[in-house]
């Protein structure tokens, strides 16, 4: 079957999802080999080859910079007790930029480059979490306050000598 499923059936495992891995993977790498051919023909090989290795290291700049940056807005973040939701994300957008532009190729260089800029990162961290939270349980987009209806029991202390025999069962004591 070469259909790729993603209802909640299926599992990461499965062999649909599987061969739609295999499948997005071959087409990443039939990308990415035109584009460097269209770029060979254009300007030549070497020259080609130029523009990769200067992509690369331009873009490990970039991502160094950038990096620094998210980690600065997280730690400042995090010191000042708020939350650093929007500082963690651009923080794992930068570190996957970083890793498109090490690979080899145009079509990865400019996926990766895309996510190191600040403007298209938000809209990608936007539409990112986004879709995670629509996919969260209902449970945890709420702000509702859930209630367990409880009674505290006061237990008497127990003696400070361990007893004489062993439980027969397995004993959690927090004393």
């Amino acid at each position: 079957m070469w259909a790729l499923t993603t209802g909640a059936g299926s599992k990461s495992g499965s062999p649909d999802v599987v061969m739609g891995m295999a499948v997005v993977f071959l087409l990443y790498v039939i990308a990415e080999v035109a584009a460097v051919w269209a770029v060979a023909s254009a300007i030549g090989f070497i020259p080609t080859l130029g523009v990769l290795l200067a992509g690369a290291f331009l873009g490990s700049w970039l991502a160094r910079r950038e990096g620094g940056k998210a980690a600065r807005a997280f730690m400042t973040t995090a010191r000042a007790g708020r939350p650093a939701h929007a500082e963690v994300t651009n923080g794992m957008l930068v570190g996957l930029g970083g890793l498109l532009i090490l690979l080899p190729g145009f079509v990865s260089d400019v996926a990766g480059l895309l996510l190191l800029l600040p403007p298209t990162r938000g809209i990608v961290r936007r539409a990112w979490v986004r879709r995670i939270e629509r996919r969260a349980p209902a449970a945890y987009r709420t702000n509702q306050v859930i209630v367990v209806d409880s009674e505290v029991v006061d237990e008497p202390r127990r003696e400070q000598n361990p007893p004489p025999h062993p439980p027969q069962h397995p004993v959690i004591d927090s004393w």
